[in-house]
């Protein structure tokens, strides 16, 4: 299924729905239809990159291949945090595909985000690990069958410490044992196949930086305590 899924936003026509009016970028609902004439359109949010407004502290790269980024960092080494994204050609040129994601419209993210779930602490070491800088409330995707996605990972992969999160729940807890190893893989896979493929995205700097990011969690044994030096909620938080 998530292969039909890849091939159809990789390959189907892309029609506009609309534009999402509350994104500070040009954000965009549409559906990407299959080969077949029996199969639906899938739902998805293309972001341009002619859409996107420069950004003082990010001036190199784009937000959209920072998007494809951090998806392939939670595919790769299965944290499984962010919905299938891609970069392909949109009617607005290129750009990051991302699937859209139906949330449970039943659960409180004002009341979610504030708990000790494995899933919110597997996004916030997702979040350390790519030094997400704006992980607020809204951004986080809970789905009927009990997991919790996040999106909108257009300023990530910062050289600087510029964590900033809703997601602190978890400031200087020991690392689990499974979460060491997941590390340790991702620490191999950005030294290898993955580490190549983020060249095209990234600037070597932020490619660097990211090792030692994962190095030092490795090295402290713990989640990350906020930098003193930087703002560590975003405004607004939700």
């Amino acid at each position: 299924m998530a292969t039909d899924v890849n091939h159809t936003l990789k390959n189907g026509a892309m029609s506009i729905l609309g534009r999402l009016v509350d994104a500070s970028n040009a954000t965009l609902l549409v559906t990407v239809e299959g080969e077949a004439d029996s199969e639906e359109g899938t739902k998805c949010i293309y972001k341009p990159i002619a859409g996107e407004r420069p950004l003082w502290d990010f001036p190199h790269g784009t937000l959209a291949h920072r998007e494809y980024a951090a998806y392939l960092v939670s595919s790769r080494a299965n944290f499984d945090v962010v919905p299938l994204t891609l970069l392909r050609q949109g009617p607005y040129g290129e750009g990051a595909v991302q699937e859209w994601i139906d949330i449970d419209e039943s659960i409180d993210l004002l009341e979610l985000f504030k708990q000790d779930l494995s899933e919110l602490r597997k996004m916030a070491l997702f979040d350390a690990v790519i030094n997400n800088t704006d992980r607020k409330i809204g951004h986080l995707l809970p789905t009927a069958d009990g997991r919790i996605l996040g999106c909108d990972h257009g300023v990530t992969f910062h050289s600087d410490d510029k964590l900033r999160t809703v997601l602190w729940q978890w400031a200087g807890v020991e690392l689990s044992t499974k979460e060491r190893e997941q590390l340790g893989r991702l620490l191999n896979l950005i030294d290898g196949s993955l580490g190549s493929e983020l060249d095209d995205l990234l600037t070597q700097g932020e490619v660097r930086e990211l090792s030692r990011r994962v190095k030092s969690l490795l090295e402290t044994g713990s989640f990350p305590l906020p930098n003193p030096d930087w703002p560590s909620v975003p405004w607004p938080p939700f």
